[in-house]
């Protein structure tokens, strides 16, 4: 590889996010209704590779149902309004009502709001009962307490999630969540992140998770990047992830799924996911426009509500129609933001690939024009890719 130095001694390589690079289609094409988008996530199969993610503007129970039965997997965030609140419905309202200038304190007032442990094991058995795979979502800090919880309501799959994940964490105010501990005596699959390099991919690997996030900060409603200057382009995260899945697995013969968390916009974008290698995709703002999504058009950073320093903000994405539009079609806008399912089968097609394990080898190129190029048009009219 290229060493490139920024001046001094101080070498760097280069990163690469979805407008960088392209998919170059193939010489045999495929018909996209017999290609397979189908994946297995911590033993369970799911026929669209997509995970909604564990935001408040994302998930509830009603979104999880409904996503579940489109073939997709919600996680649900315990540490959200979800487990607050009885009734979090008239939170929700003033969060859409308040002014960007007030927004944020008022976030800040609702999340401090304790969990009522009882809501934990509820929500659990409201999704249940819905008859869908039912995931949900901790800190590190009380994974061990609320997992316990979730796994005597009925979870199937436990995420353990913050800004930056390690298993090498080092305090000297609290003792430290043992990744590997956890998993090893956790009796459901388990879920970790976010993370962005190879090395911390295989530890992870190594230490039984069943899957990993990755992602620091490309998320549409965080601000992690601004704040901290913290976080790695998706493409290349990805890239470096999946290298360290395909070593584990030569390894070890087993395969952990790498799922990329944040920065996809459009179908395009999760199509470059997958081939970056990729086995599914974790997506926020994209769903929170869904009708079905308990945001009312809105959409929030998990981070938003931190009391020193938040770092996540809400942005309006607006509701464009029911989740089965976004997810399986048919589409009734033309920027790639709905039939997300369809768009992978197409890409799928073009390439050649029958299923997402073929997928993840076709062949890539650095494009920085790739998303202008011939467009002034739509740009000029904000329309289609130019909005």
């Amino acid at each position: 590889m290229e060493k490139i130095t920024i001046g001094g001694k101080r070498v760097v390589r280069q990163a690469y996010g979805f407008d960088d690079v392209s998919i170059v289609p193939s010489n045999v094409t495929l018909d996209p209704e017999d290609a397979d988008a189908s994946v297995e996530i911590a033993g369970f199969k799911f026929e669209a590779p997509f995970m909604a993610s564990a935001m408040d503007g994302v998930v509830d129970v009603r979104f999880a149902i409904e996503m579940g039965k489109l073939g997709g997997l919600a996680v649900l965030n315990l540490h959200g309004l979800q487990t607050k609140f009885d009734d979090p419905a008239g939170v929700l309202d003033e969060i859409a009502q308040k002014s960007p200038e007030e927004v944020t304190a008022f976030i800040q007032k609702a999340y401090r709001e304790p969990i009522k442990e009882e809501l934990v094991g509820k929500r659990v058995e409201e999704i249940k009962k819905g008859g869908v795979i039912c995931s949900v979502s901790s800190i590190p800090q009380d994974a061990e307490r609320f997992g316990a919880l979730a796994a005597e309501a009925g979870v199937d799959i436990f995420v353990v999630q913050s800004t930056v994940t390690s298993t090498k964490h080092v305090s000297s105010r609290a003792k430290s969540f043992d990744i590997a501990s956890f998993c090893k005596s956790y009796k459901k699959p388990v879920i970790v992140g976010n993370c962005v390099t190879y090395q911390v991919s295989m530890d992870l690997m190594e230490a039984g998770v069943a899957g990993i996030l990755v992602g620091v900060g490309p998320g549409a409603a965080c601000t992690t990047r601004g704040v901290l200057g913290i976080g790695v382009p998706q493409m290349t995260a990805t890239a470096d992830a999946a290298a360290a899945r395909d070593d584990f697995e030569k390894k070890t013969g087993k395969r952990v799924a790498v799922i990329t968390d944040g920065g996809m916009r459009v179908g395009g974008d999760i199509c470059k996911a997958i081939a970056a290698g990729a086995d599914a995709v974790m997506i926020g703002s994209p769903f929170a426009r869904a009708e079905e999504a308990p945001g009312r058009g809105y959409h929030w950073g998990m981070a938003t509500s931190h009391a020193a320093l938040p770092r996540g903000t809400r942005v309006r994405v607006g509701v464009h129609g029911p989740l089965k539009n976004i997810l399986l079609g048919p589409s009734l806008v033309d920027d790639g933001s709905q039939n997300l399912l369809g768009s992978i089968k197409n890409a799928m097609g073009l390439c050649g690939t029958k299923t997402l394990r073929d997928f993840q080898n076709v062949e890539m190129v650095i494009s920085p024009s790739f998303m202008t190029e011939g467009k002034l048009l739509q740009s000029a009219q904000r329309v289609g890719m130019g909005r």
